[in-house]
């Protein structure tokens, strides 16, 4: 079964042919990380512009690579959910015209599913996660704890109050000075850190549910206690103020606690699931190295992480997630009556 994933939903434009949900034929990513890098962040009404001018192209250089034509495509899948009201709205639009256009069945794939199976497509069948299995799900938008029972099952146990953990990670680069995204940028110049330097709290959030805000809030108020400076003085300008050795060991110890705190919940997951075989990391986050070294070294053979190149959104992704709905049981949707959800839970 050959299926073409289309995914919009935030600021990377993809398109994937992958055969039987395990198989990359094709996967062609166009990130818009080059322009919102001067931001810090995406800009909605950009990102919506930018995937109207890639998405025919990114689409037929995936089937130029998987060397395929549409005769040879068995289903069309695309991201509905969550994500960039505009973003969203182009990638479905796009698959709809395209379904009607060459009688092939569509299937709308909610985006944390597609980061769940992007492990699929990393492991293939000779070394797959087993059911019952923990995902945890850390991206810039979503921080979760999913229950696993089967394929397509998902049940969410642990989730964040307010920011994600990648948001978090954003934010405190921000404060430090370093480039968008924060993720790779913190991960980089914590290399050379001290990560005990900085000792940072560790929220107190009830169960299997995440806090970051917290977080975030005390590595400003670490920062501007450090340099001197009152509570009142501007984050944007304390950049000016840090060493590169005061930059460095800050994101070393925001990183070690952000990632403690990921690792105690999912030891409390584990403590009330004893029967979960695996534990499965998804999202961009996941691309984190201080993050899989202390996983494996805690986990194991247990743990599985997507490859680098998978971390981030695909089409690859979408593509194996919808193969997995289909082996499920789940219908196609109609062209014509496909809707996007800006906000909806992976259980719907």
């Amino acid at each position: 079964m050959l299926i073409l994933g289309i995914e919009t939903s935030c600021d990377e434009t993809a398109a994937a042919v992958v055969r039987d949900g395990a198989e990359i034929l094709s996967n062609v990513v166009v990130s818009q990380i080059d322009i919102f890098a001067e931001y810090g962040g995406v800009i909605p009404e950009v990102a919506a512009r930018s995937h109207l001018e890639a998405i025919l192209p990114v689409i037929d250089k995936a089937l130029a690579d998987a060397r395929c034509t549409w005769d040879d495509i068995d289903a069309i899948a695309v991201t509905h959910a969550p994500g960039l009201l505009g973003s969203l709205l182009i990638g479905t639009l796009t698959a709809r015209t395209l379904a009607i256009l060459y009688d092939k069945p569509l299937y709308a794939v909610h985006h944390l599913k597609s980061h769940v199976y992007a492990n699929w497509l990393t492991s293939g069948d000779q070394n797959s996660p087993q059911f019952p299995l923990l995902a945890l799900v850390v991206s810039g938008g979503h921080t979760q704890i999913l229950y696993m029972r089967g394929h397509n099952q998902f049940e969410i146990i642990g989730t964040t109050h307010d920011d994600a953990v990648g948001e978090c990670f954003d934010k405190v680069a921000k404060i430090l000075g370093l480039p968008y995204p924060g993720g790779p940028s913190i991960a980089e110049v914590a290399k050379t850190g001290d990560a005990d330097r900085y000792p940072l709290p560790h929220p107190k959030v009830e169960g299997l549910d995440f806090s970051f805000s917290g977080l975030k809030t005390a590595v400003l108020r670490a920062v501007q206690k450090e340099v001197g400076v009152p509570i009142s003085y501007p984050s944007y300008k304390l950049k000016d103020l840090l060493t590169p050795g005061q930059v460095a060991d800050f994101a070393a110890s925001f990183q070690k606690t952000a990632v403690e705190i990921l690792c105690e919940k999912l030891e409390m997951a584990l403590e009330q699931h004893p029967e979960t075989k695996s534990i499965v990391v998804a999202g961009g986050v996941s691309a984190n190295s201080e993050l899989k070294k202390i996983f494996m070294l805690h986990l194991g053979q247990r743990a599985f992480f997507p490859a680098p190149s998978l971390s981030g959104d695909n089409g690859a992704m979408v593509a194996a997630a919808c193969y997995y709905e289909i082996m499920s049981g789940v219908k196609p949707t109609d062209p014509y009556k496909l809707n996007i959800y800006p906000r909806v839970s992976v259980e719907s």
